[in-house]
């Protein structure tokens, strides 16, 4: 099966952390590329727990995506990202 993904990167400190956001895994890494292998290495290894237990498309399902004729697909769509600042009060 094929499942496509969005990898955040973050930078806190001297580490990075790649997110898998509709998967919520992360993992992190002395670089960018460290951690991203690092996440694809824990989904790969959590895909297949949960495909030996017979719960994958469970927790795909959960996570907003189907799995139709060996094929995974988001059920809903990613239209984009954007950032904003407010005034916090308190």
């Amino acid at each position: 099966m094929v499942l496509n993904i969005t990898i955040e990167i973050w930078k806190k400190g001297n580490w990075y952390f790649a997110k898998a956001p509709e998967l919520d895994f992360i993992s992190q890494g002395r670089t960018p590329e460290e951690a991203k292998s690092n996440l694809m290495e824990v989904v790969q290894i959590q895909f297949e727990e949960m495909a030996e237990l017979g719960t994958l498309e469970e927790y795909l399902s959960e996570c907003g995506f189907e799995v139709s004729n060996n094929i995974i697909s988001p059920t809903g769509e990613l239209l984009g990202f954007e950032k904003h600042s407010f005034q916090v009060t308190g």
